[in-house]
């Protein structure tokens, strides 16, 4: 696939990122096309790096599946949103399982940020219900930390 595959794929998957995220910002929500392009694209960027169908692609998919089914569960107890679940499986397709870990690192410390930064909002607007976190924003700029960190990522 040459050179130019890799650099458009991560392209791609930036912008869908940044978008989910401002969106999940706006809206509370994270479209389920964002989400099937990020699980799509990420077909091609196994070709392009090289990766072979078994065992490499195998784990990929067993890791993401794994990542749905426990955050299901955070789903199920009304800790995540459906989009959240789906968007963090998705982007479990792209990253070694060394890689991932350090993502779901920064994806909670941005998270706690995050939910720290709504609970201030609700407290100054002094509001009685529970704040909605978007926690798509700290999926997205995990993930985009995660692309481009050298010392976590070597393609950086």
């Amino acid at each position: 696939m040459g050179e130019f595959a890799p650099a458009l794929l991560l392209g791609l998957l930036v912008l869908i990122l940044v978008s989910a995220g401002i969106e999940d910002a706006r809206i509370r929500e994270i479209s389920n096309w964002k989400n099937a392009a990020i699980a799509l694209l990420a077909l091609p960027w196994w070709f392009a790096m090289g990766l072979s169908p078994w065992p490499d692609i195998a784990i990929q998919a067993a890791m993401a599946a794994g990542v749905f089914a426990l955050f299901a569960l955070a789903f199920h107890f009304g800790m995540m949103g459906g989009g959240d679940v789906k968007m963090i499986a998705a982007i479990a397709l792209w990253f070694p399982f060394t890689q991932f870990v350090n993502l779901l690192v920064i994806m909670s410390l941005a998270g706690g940020a995050i939910t720290l930064l709504m609970l201030i909002d609700k407290w100054v607007r002094r509001r009685s219900e529970p704040p909605e976190i978007p926690y798509g924003i700290a999926i997205a700029i995990a993930a985009l930390l995660t692309l481009r960190e050298p010392i976590l990522n070597p393609l950086a």
